[in-house]
This record gives C-alpha cells, sequence and structure tokens, in this order.
C-alpha cells in the first residue's frame, strides 16, 4: 500500500462530526468520513438535499442510534448495488433451513 494510499484510507475511518436539523430540532451527529461521503452521494444521487435524507433515516429507525441508523442505510444501499456473491459474506446455508 502506498503512502497516499494509508493515508486516504486514515482520512476515511476519521470520525467527523456535523450538525443537522432534523424536525426543527438541532443535533450532532458522529460517523466515520467515507459514511458522510456515501450519504451525501445518496442524496444528489436522489436529488435531495443530505438533511432531508438523514431526516428520512431518522423518522425509520425506531430505537436505533441514529449514527448506527445511518451506518447500516448506507451498507444497505451498497448491498443493493454490489450484492454479495453466494458464498461471500454470507455464512453457509443449513441442510434444511432457508
Amino acid at each position: 500500500m502506498s503512502e497516499a494510499q494509508a493515508t486516504q484510507d486514515a482520512s476515511s475511518r476519521r470520525v467527523v462530526k456535523h450538525s443537522v436539523v432534523i424536525a426543527g430540532h438541532r443535533t450532532s451527529v458522529s460517523l466515520e468520513d467515507a459514511f458522510w461521503r456515501a450519504l451525501k452521494d445518496i442524496a444528489a444521487q436522489e436529488g435531495v438535499s443530505l438533511a432531508a435524507l438523514i431526516a428520512r433515516v431518522d423518522a425509520g429507525r425506531g430505537e436505533a442510534n441514529l449514527s448506527s441508523a445511518l451506518r447500516v442505510f448506507v451498507l444497505e444501499r451498497a448491498l443493493e448495488v454490489h450484492p454479495p456473491l453466494e458464498g461471500e459474506g454470507r455464512p453457509a446455508k443449513q441442510a434444511g433451513v432457508g
């Protein structure tokens, strides 16, 4: 791995806190920079603001922590676009199960 790649990887893992307004209330959300970039990309693809996207995730998160809900949202979106190949990242199916 080159030094530039190592620096970029470290930057992606850096936790960044952003203030957002959800339902009229200001709150802070801490996420790794890679998740912020992904959320911004998804918002742009959907033609909505980042705040609107976060509000949508917030509305459907139930009891989950907002930061966790946003990470899961990004992961689920990524898996829709690039589903794991059979056998990759999934436990093997047991006989008679599923």
